[in-house]
């Protein structure tokens, strides 16, 4: 009995995961899609609370989820096109030279197709407003060895945190194509079998 059980526990796949077999795709950033070369799937932790005694504080599972941050690196295309579309949606939230920077960039933002639309209301005036390209989904497809989408991971409401530098050298021996590497920020990930 014992030996049938330990005989279903086997694994029946046994190939291994390649780091790469994937496709990641953002609907605010198209022209990134393409040249993406690496992307993790963020850590995700649920902490630990202690339940206090007189003798040793008792280690108990947390109650809240946190998740790292989404980290990409994309080889940038000569006229830096996919790399400015990032810097744009980042300055565009953050508009540091004025306010028609936001306003400029929800513009031009709103007419991308597959792009979201959330609601919120506007502090000044009280009326609902749309803050559709604040935000982006994003979905990361994980593919078998044969190239078949076996996993997709599906981030939810994401925003950039953090976009790298570029670094131009006349030092460099070898032509090594640039790269950047970008930071988002999510609300949720959830993995789904394809």
């Amino acid at each position: 009995m014992a030996e049938n059980r330990s005989l279903q526990r086997q694994p029946d796949k046994l190939d291994y995961a390649s780091p790469t077999q994937f496709k990641f795709g953002i609907h605010q950033l198209p022209k990134v899609e393409f040249f993406t070369v690496a992307v993790n799937v963020p850590a995700i932790n649920i902490g630990i609370t202690y339940y206090p005694t007189p003798l040793k504080d008792i280690p108990m599972m947390g109650d809240k989820v946190t998740y790292d941050n989404l980290t990409i690196s994309f080889i940038v295309d000569e006229y830096l096109e996919n790399y400015l579309s990032l810097h744009e949606w980042i300055t565009g939230i953050g508009f540091p030279k004025d306010r028609k920077q936001f306003s400029d960039f929800r513009t031009a933002s709103a007419s991308m197709p597959g792009q979201k639309t959330k609601q919120t209301t506007d502090l000044k005036t009280g009326q609902a407003t749309s803050v559709l390209p604040m935000f982006s989904d994003a979905t990361l497809t994980i593919l078998s060895n044969k190239n078949n989408p076996i996993i997709q991971i599906f981030f939810q409401d994401m925003f950039p945190v953090s976009l790298s530098g570029l670094e131009y050298n006349q030092d460099a021996t070898d032509v090594e194509y640039m790269k950047a590497t970008a930071e988002f920020a999510y609300n949720i990930y959830e993995i789904t079998s394809v």
